[in-house]
C-alpha cells in the first residue's frame, strides 16, 4: 500500500453508492472536489458496473478526457472515444445462467454492446441473442437461501469473476475482468503505478481495485467486508465521501 500521500496522480470511482447519492446526482460538493484535483494534475476516471449507456452522461457533466473502465472491466476505454479492451462473455454462457435464474424464479438482466437486458425485455428470438454482444449477468433476489446456492453452483465453475453491487445480487464477468485489472490497464495507459491510484467504492466489484490500489477507500455506505478490507474509510456517499477523500489525502486539509 502507498504511503507517500503526495503520490496520488489518479483516482478511480464507482459511481452506485459512491459518486453518485442516492437520488443518482454529483453532489455539488463532490463536483467541486473532483474538480479541483483536475486542476493540481490528479486523473480522476470513472470504474463502475455500468454499461457505457448509462455512464455516458456523468462523464460529460464532469467533462471527463480519461480512461474507463465499464461494466465492472469488461470494457476499457482508453479515452471517452476511444475503446481499449472488451471481454465478451458468450452466449453459451448467458443462456446457461438465464436458465438458472428461471428454475430458481430470480430476477436477472444482462449487459450488452447494444443496451441492457432483463427478465422483462430479454429477445424473443435465438436470432436476437446472437446478434449481440454479450458482457455481463446479474441475478437478484432477496432471497438469501436462493442466492447462496446460486452463488455455490456458479463458484463451481472457475471460469467467472463473482462479484456483487448490491447484498441482493451476484453479477458474473468472464475470469480476469474485474476493476481491479482494468485500472491497472487504464494505469498502464496513463503511465502511472498502482500505487499511485486512490480506489473508492462501496461493493464486491470494487473489492479488486481496492486492493491493488495505493489508497482503498470504502464509502461509510459500504458494505462491511469491504470496509474490512479498505486502508480507509470516508462518508457515506450521502455525505460527499469522495470530496473528503480529495480534500485529505490530495490536498491534505482536514
Amino acid at each position: 500500500m502507498g504511503t507517500n500521500l503526495g503520490s496520488y496522480r489518479l483516482i478511480a470511482l464507482d459511481m452506485d453508492g459512491t459518486l453518485l447519492n442516492e437520488a443518482k446526482e454529483i453532489s455539488q460538493e463532490n463536483r467541486k472536489w473532483i474538480g479541483e484535483a483536475r486542476k493540481a494534475g490528479v486523473t480522476v476516471m470513472l470504474s463502475t458496473g455500468r454499461g457505457r449507456q448509462s455512464t455516458m452522461n456523468y462523464v460529460e457533466e464532469l467533462a471527463l478526457n480519461s480512461p474507463l473502465v465499464l461494466v465492472n472491466g469488461s470494457e476499457i476505454w482508453e479515452s471517452p472515444d476511444t475503446l481499449f479492451k472488451r471481454t465478451e462473455m458468450p452466449l453459451d454462457w448467458v443462456r446457461a445462467f438465464r436458465q438458472m435464474a428461471l428454475d430458481y424464479d430470480v430476477w436477472y438482466w444482462a449487459y450488452t454492446v447494444e443496451g441492457v437486458l432483463n427478465r422483462d425485455n430479454w429477445p424473443a428470438k435465438a436470432e436476437t441473442e446472437e446478434d449481440m454482444t454479450w458482457l455481463k449477468f446479474g441475478f437478484y433476489t432477496e432471497n438469501g437461501r436462493k442466492l447462496t446456492a446460486i452463488r455455490t453452483s456458479l463458484e463451481e465453475r472457475g471460469d467467472l469473476s463473482i462479484t456483487n453491487s448490491h447484498p441482493c445480487n451476484i453479477e458474473l464477468n468472464p475470469l480476469g475482468a474485474d476493476k481491479g485489472s482494468g485500472v491497472r490497464q487504464a494505469c498502464s495507459l496513463l503511465g502511472l503505478d498502482m500505487s499511485q491510484v486512490i480506489a473508492m467504492g462501496d461493493s464486491y466489484n470494487d473489492l479488486s481495485m481496492i486492493r491493488e490500489a495505493g489508497l482503498g477507500v470504502a464509502m461509510g455506505n459500504a458494505q462491511e467486508e469491504i470496509k474490512a478490507q479498505a486502508d480507509v474509510v470516508t462518508a457515506t456517499n450521502e455525505e460527499d465521501g469522495v470530496a473528503e477523500i480529495i480534500r485529505k489525502y490530495i490536498f491534505h486539509l482536514e
